[in-house]
């Protein structure tokens, strides 16, 4: 079974899709890897890496002779167009949204694993792409969010002076606002934090934050898989009137609300960032799916009457180091799933698997994909 890895092509991606190391692991196992010439460099790991892991550098053209193709991102036109009948492509895609690309792929009889529709199961968890992806950017958020401020996060007393701590308001205790909240509290920052999900409470006052609640009866938000649900309009009125009291206090506001295959749900209007103070600045963590701010827009920074709202989309790439090495573990753990005494296997009765086949050669197995299309 030979395994492919593809260097990244998109704008400011610095990751790897596999690193040496599990490369190492699974050779042992009979696979073979083929990596396109200098797909670690940008995440500072070297031909010379893979080639002392057992790996063979070749030119890209050679990586769609593989059996497995493996990339951080979803394929670009010419990779579609590149990949042979039968090839099993392993990446992030986010099928409804990027229809045109299923459609591609469907037109060249491939069959694809989508990361993203990885199962939220217990067994899942070291094969979740999604969950060490967001445990980086949320601590990332924080670090920027910090250099944004231009302010002390910790309280100081000092022969000059008392300092008071920087306030962070994390929006959404999933992955990504949990790491979040522990890294604004290790440096120091006054935290609070606001979740749908009630069940969310202890683990956000664990870390040392204030939870931040909205009066309801109802089971608004409580979701399955560990993500958030859709609420009803009664309680997205008395959460608007919390948030714009919370907001306007805050230094940084870190916002991280997603719901699976739609756009993230619009959190912070414009009116409420103009009640933060100048120089405060919002990191929405959901830019890529259109963001939780009104003023969001993806990959730049905006200045709203001194307010920043960054709207980097892919913080983990400003890590490429661990990022690649967390991303590997998870594809590793993947292909483990998958391999059995005969070799590798694509057993559909097997709940993580037919999760994210999403297609199989070339016929869209993913239902509310094939709605889309």
């Amino acid at each position: 079974m030979k395994i492919g890895i593809l260097k990244e092509n998109k704008s400011n991606e610095m990751r790897v899709a596999i690193v040496p190391s599990t490369i190492s692991a699974l050779t042992k196992k009979g696979y073979e890897f083929f990596v396109e010439t200098d797909s670690g460099l940008n995440a500072n790991y070297s031909n010379d890496d893979y080639s002392n892991a057992g790996a063979k550098i070749v030119d890209k053209n050679q990586i769609f002779d593989c059996n497995i193709v493996c990339k951080v991102n979803s394929p670009s036109e010419n990779e579609i167009s590149s990949l042979k009948s039968g090839t099993l492509l392993i990446s992030l895609l986010q099928t409804i949204k990027e229809i045109d690309c299923v459609k591609g792929l469907a037109d060249k009889k491939v069959s694809a694993f989508s990361l993203n529709l990885l199962p939220r199961t217990t067994l899942a968890q070291k094969m979740d792409v999604l969950s060490s992806q967001a445990n980086i950017a949320g601590y990332k958020a924080v670090l920027i969010g910090a250099n944004h401020i231009g302010k002390y996060m910790p309280l100081l007393m000092t022969a000059a002076g008392t300092i008071s701590p920087a306030r962070t308001l994390v929006i959404g205790a999933g992955v990504a606002g949990l790491q979040a909240i522990a890294t604004a509290k290790r440096l120091g920052s006054q935290v609070e934090a606001f979740d749908v999900r009630p069940e969310v409470k202890e683990q956000v006052e664990s870390l040392g934050a204030k939870f931040i609640e909205v009066d309801s009866d109802s089971e608004d938000g409580v979701g399955s898989g560990g993500y958030a649900s859709e609420t009803s309009d009664d309680y997205k009125a008395k959460q608007q009137e919390l948030m714009k009291q919370r907001v306007g206090k805050s230094d940084i506001v870190i916002t991280t609300a997603l719901i699976p295959n739609r756009p993230a749900p619009m959190l912070i209007p414009k009116e409420m960032v103009e009640t933060m103070s100048p120089g405060s600045v919002i990191m929405d963590l959901a830019a890529e799916n259109g963001g939780n701010c009104e003023l969001t827009t993806p990959n730049e920074i905006v200045n709203h009457g001194g307010v920043l709202i960054d709207g980097n989309a892919n913080l983990p790439s400003t890590m490429a180091f661990h990022s690649s090495q967390l991303f590997s573990k998870n594809i590793e753990a993947i292909i483990d799933h998958c391999h059995t005494e005969n070799g590798f296997n694509l057993d559909k009765e097997d709940e993580i698997i037919d999760g994210m086949l999403y297609l199989e050669n070339g016929v869209v197995r993913h239902e509310p994909t094939r709605e889309a299309m």
